[in-house]
């Protein structure tokens, strides 16, 4: 079974067009659960997501403090064996949960990143994300773990949660402790568009104070862990 988690706020210009291209790819028995940290009184997102009238889709308001801890409650409320991060804005190329599917052995900790088109708003290509170059202390110093292109198995929740206080961001603390726990896939191939536009609530500039800050907590987090 695949848990497809997507994290949303006031996601509502893009999601349907996002969802659209989830759903074919999902079994019968998968799942898309759909959190929404949407400001109260902000039904748009929800509106949105629930126009589909999917039974594979379960909705959710967040807990409404910031992306990472709204992915964390989604990693809470999965079934899944395999779990696959999405965000709003993107659209998913065919063959991609098939890909995990094929790639994951859901017997132990095991993590699959892949690569990415990135585009603008109306989706034309601009670049590309290749798939991440594993390595622990590589990607300590330069993460190159991108939610969005990751999927994991559920042998692998004992060693990301909860997420530490402090972490810049959830992706790269999942693929440090896939580094350091378990087995790392790398593939190519793009199976997403990624879009990146003003609105995007990820990948924003941050200064040279911040960063040195985030791996200093990440290492913190990272020797400290659970196990």
């Amino acid at each position: 079974m695949i848990s497809v988690l997507l994290a949303a706020y006031r996601g509502e210009k893009f999601i349907a067009g996002q969802i659209a291209s989830i759903l074919p790819q999902l079994e019968a028995g998968d799942e898309l659960l759909v959190g929404d940290d949407s400001p109260a009184g902000h039904a748009a997102t929800r509106d949105a997501v629930l126009a589909f009238g999917d039974p594979r889709i379960h909705y959710t308001q967040g807990p409404r403090r910031g992306v990472i801890k709204n992915v964390e409650f989604l990693l809470g409320q999965a079934r899944g064996d395999i779990l696959v991060l999405s965000d709003q804005d993107d659209v998913w190329l065919p063959g991609k949960l098939a890909r995990a599917r094929a790639l994951l052995d859901t017997a132990k900790p095991a993590l699959l990143a892949h690569g990415a088109a990135i585009t603008d708003e109306a989706l034309h290509e601009t670049g590309e994300i290749q798939g991440t170059k594993p390595g622990l202390w590589r990607n300590m110093i330069r993460n190159g773990y991108t939610g969005c292109c990751m999927a994991f198995t559920r042998q692998l929740l004992p060693y990301i949660l909860p997420f530490p206080d402090g972490i810049p961001m959830h992706d790269q603390w999942i693929g440090l402790r896939a580094e350091r726990f378990g087995t790392v896939r790398v593939i190519e191939e793009a199976y997403i568009l990624h879009r990146r536009h003003a609105g995007t609530q990820t990948g924003q500039g941050s200064t040279v104070r911040q960063k040195v800050q985030w791996r200093w907590d990440m290492a913190r987090a990272l020797l400290r862990g659970q196990r």
